[in-house]
């Protein structure tokens, strides 16, 4: 019995997969139980450059015939349209289907898993969050007799790395993206990953995993990088803090989900706050096993194929001995916590001028809110007057603190320059 394993796409992370197969196949094979076979290479365009081991012979431009040749279709083609055609048309055929396509299962992951369950088939995405780190099969599998209450992670490359530069050398984020973009880290449009949108598809992901709801990309609040500063980041290392770019999923006694993207804060005492560079990082919380954390390179053709054959072996070995992989659990309908009643503390930088009583006026906003404040920082008094002052707040509602922010600003009292989350220890 050979598997035969059709590749619809060749770029970075595809080239790498058809070079591990080929290289490692004696290996993979015996993992497998059977010999695996790449049978084509699915491609938009045949004539053009290729790296040395891509055997040519394989090349194709007929996607749905490769895969009526094959037992297992591996998707790494981009985007979502022509993915979710071919993916679907796989199911329908009877193969199983490995992808790292986290936008295509954000938007379509519940009618791919019915038609995979009514087919009988599998479907495998480690590589769809965080490369090569196995934090799918981690919630899917290795968590199946936990309740996991949290997950929160660092789940860009690119925008870890900017902050990263920018909290060490004292860069503009322009200037970082512009290093990021010339290494290859960030796309010439970087959109997706400064605006958050990579990341929200990745947690989305992974809390339809943890609570056993479906959660749609559109459920995950996102808000980007772009606004950061340099003067917020030297603000937050003051307080003891590192921004990073976190992606958050948590569902309460109640069964609501809150799931979001947003510029936090870190306490350095945190295992997120030391990661740097282009890694990624994930803690999950869960009620036995308490906390864990993955850490590893979320991007990159190498990192990223390794966890596309680990679900290739896994897919393989299921064709061989028969059975099923884990399937999607749905436990009810999936509740979210509104924008307005989502919880945090918050980060508050304000310019204010310096005159008797400016503080006890601040703070009787936050006290009609209903805002607790934890501590207040001041800055020496610049040359204009004005005082740099930040406000770090107990855990309040998103709508308690908008409304501390408009009466401030209403009173012209001071002017409110940044509003940011915190993250706990």
């Amino acid at each position: 019995m050979t598997i035969k394993i059709a590749l619809l796409g060749a770029g970075t992370v595809g080239s790498q997969v058809a070079r591990l197969l080929k290289e490692e196949s004696e290996l993979l094979s015996a993992r497998a139980g059977a010999p695996l076979e790449l049978v084509g290479i699915s491609v938009s365009n045949i004539d053009a450059e290729r790296d040395p081991w891509i055997d040519r012979d394989l090349l194709t431009t007929d996607s749905t015939a490769l895969i009526e040749k094959a037992d297992i279709v591996i998707e790494l083609i981009g985007g979502v349209d022509l993915p979710r055609k071919l993916v679907l048309h796989a199911l329908r055929s009877g193969k199983s289907v490995v992808t790292g396509n986290k936008a295509l299962l954000a938007e379509h992951g519940p009618e791919i898993y019915d038609l995979a369950k009514e087919k009988n088939v599998d479907v495998y995405y480690e590589a769809a969050v965080a490369g090569a780190v196995p934090v799918v099969y981690a919630v899917r599998e290795s968590l199946a007799g936990d309740t996991v209450r949290a997950i929160q992670g660092i789940l860009n490359g690119t925008t870890n790395y900017i902050l990263d530069e920018m909290t060490t050398k004292g860069l503009a984020f322009e200037d970082v993206l512009k290093v990021a973009q010339d290494l290859g880290y960030a796309e010439a449009d970087p959109t997706a990953d400064v605006d958050g949108h990579d990341a929200a598809a990745k947690i989305a992901i992974l809390a339809s995993l943890a609570f056993h709801k479906r959660v749609h990309i559109d459920d995950v609040h996102v808000e980007g990088i772009r606004s950061i500063t340099a003067e917020d980041i030297a603000a937050a290392t003051t307080g003891g803090y590192v921004i990073k770019l976190i992606a958050t999923a948590t569902q309460d006694d109640t069964g609501k989900i809150d799931v979001r993207v947003n510029p936090t804060l870190v306490p350095e005492a945190h295992p997120l706050a030391s990661i740097g560079g282009s890694f990624n990082a994930v803690v999950i919380e869960a009620e036995a096993a308490d906390r864990l954390m993955f850490y590893g390179r979320g991007a990159g053709g190498a990192p990223t194929a390794s966890a596309v054959l680990s679900d290739v072996v896994a897919a393989a070995a299921k064709r061989v001995v028969g059975g099923r992989a884990p399937q999607e659990i749905v436990l009810g309908e999936s509740e979210f916590v509104s924008a307005d009643d989502s919880c945090s503390k918050y980060f508050i930088r304000m310019k204010v001028k310096d005159h008797v009583g400016v503080l006890a006026e601040l703070t009787r906003y936050f006290a009609d809110a209903g805002v607790s404040i934890s501590s207040v920082h001041q800055e020496e008094i610049a040359a204009d007057g004005d005082v740099s002052l930040t406000v770090t707040t107990h855990s309040a509602r998103a709508a308690d603190v908008a409304a501390t922010i408009d009466s401030i600003n209403q009173a012209q009292t001071a002017e409110v320059v940044r509003v940011l989350r915190v993250g706990d220890e």
